[in-house]
């Protein structure tokens, strides 16, 4: 073996580990919400006689999660990790002490119906717990290492392929400084992780991000020219979502308490579910599926406003004080404004259109152009759009480039919005 293959080796197992904990603690989490989404939106009300999907329940049931939560942030120790407004989905170890705050205050959140994923809040659980473990298992080890490990590990997982993990880890710094190590040797151990978590979560969980469209017939001309228009106008419509973020964070942070943030954000949230319908609700991978099957269903008005109301409850989630992340309820948002785009003009293939839409949400919210590519790509599986897709990425990230970002800074916290 050469030395870098012996200086590999002894992380292979850490690794598998590592990957294999990341998805255990994924589920874990996420059977416990989702038992917990049963009882407040099936069981309950059969049990009282109303509706689960009647406006009265939808306000109350997302009013009462952010009570819920904002008590969970104020008395749990550790008050539930930083401000989630600030964070991102791969940052440095939080202390040990806020992780129960955090995994209550996330499963609360998904149960309850709130519009965020669960992949910034357990990546920041897998994390603090690879680093707190891992430090005193192999202390010479780096504490990147850990860091890495667990996001590749928790990333593979969310997605069920180490193909994302391997996609995000290349555009996210983890370690400061130049690494003069090839890649491949930099994502030796993380794609481990990756793919030790994506494998634990398909074995047990089968999971699937793929929407029931029309296949895609294949690449023509005016096709470029209207994936540039649609991933364009995504990406613009996520940008007002950026560029509202702070300024609806400083509207709820006066409020000053958390217990008043969040459940005046609950309030919000339960109104805009009323309006846009269950559909809009929880993190939104379960319901693009359902609207893509009744896509006869909904014309381009409804469609609009679903997109609308998503986007909107996405940023009052997010900045009153609610855990959770922010992908997958943009790719709801993608998925109803490329339906929208196919209905505008239905010589748009449905699938080029959803794709393109995702793409442009996503490369505005997240800024990150390989992560926006690779679920654009996975949500529809299709070989023949690729090409496309990396030609219509091109104007949309002109477009987002060198813009804020839809996160906090901690200096700007206390200064007025830009």
């Amino acid at each position: 073996m050469t030395p870098r293959s012996r200086a590999l080796l002894p992380l292979v197992v850490p690794a598998l580990l590592v990957g294999v904990g990341s998805s255990l603690v994924l589920l874990l989490l996420s059977v416990v919400a989702e038992r917990l989404q049963d009882l407040l939106w099936d069981a309950l009300p059969d049990a009282v006689g109303v509706s689960g999907t009647s406006a009265g329940w939808i306000i109350g049931v997302l009013t009462a999660a952010g009570f819920v939560v904002g008590l969970i942030v104020w008395k749990v120790p550790g008050h539930a990790g930083p401000d989630p407004a600030t964070l991102g989905l791969v940052d440095p170890p939080l202390p040990v002490r806020v992780l129960p705050g955090i995994a209550l205050a996330v499963v609360v959140g998904l149960a309850g119906g709130v519009s965020l994923g669960p992949e910034n809040p357990i990546t920041a659980i897998n994390i603090a717990l690879a680093y707190a473990l891992g430090m005193k298992a192999m202390p010479r080890t780096a504490a990147a290492e850990w860091v890495g490990l667990a996001a590749a590990g928790t990333i593979g997982a969310l997605f069920g392929t180490p193909v994302a993990a391997a996609l995000i880890l290349s555009e996210t710094v983890i370690a400061p400084g130049p690494d003069p190590r090839p890649l491949w040797d930099r994502l030796f151990a993380p794609l481990v992780a990756a793919g030790a978590g994506a494998l634990t979560t398909v074995l047990i969980a089968s999971p699937t991000f793929q929407i029931d469209v029309e296949a895609y017939p294949g690449p023509r001309w005016a096709d470029v020219l209207s994936a540039m228009v649609i991933s364009t106008g995504a990406a613009a419509v996520g940008l007002c979502a950026v560029y509202a973020f702070p300024h609806l964070h400083r509207v709820f942070h006066q409020l000053g308490h958390p217990v008043l943030m969040l459940t005046a954000g609950g309030l919000v949230l339960g109104v805009l579910g009323a309006l846009g319908g269950e559909l809009t609700l929880f993190k939104g991978l379960d319901e693009m599926k359902e609207l893509t099957a009744h896509a006869a269903d909904h014309d381009a008005g409804n469609l609009l406003l679903l997109a609308l109301v998503k986007l909107l409850a996405l940023c009052v989630a997010a900045t009153c004080g609610f855990r959770g992340g922010r992908i997958f309820p943009a790719v709801f948002v993608g998925v109803a404004l490329g339906m929208f785009a196919h209905v505008l003009v239905d010589a748009v293939p449905p699938a080029l259109a959803i794709t393109c839409a995702i793409l442009g949400v996503l490369l505005a919210t997240t800024r990150q152009g390989w992560l926006s590519l690779f679920t654009a790509a996975v949500v529809v599986m299709d070989l023949q759009l690729l090409p496309v897709l990396c030609v219509a990425a091109l104007p949309a990230w002109l477009l987002v480039t060198g813009r804020r970002e839809m996160l906090i800074e901690e200096d700007a916290r206390r200064q007025p919005a830009a």
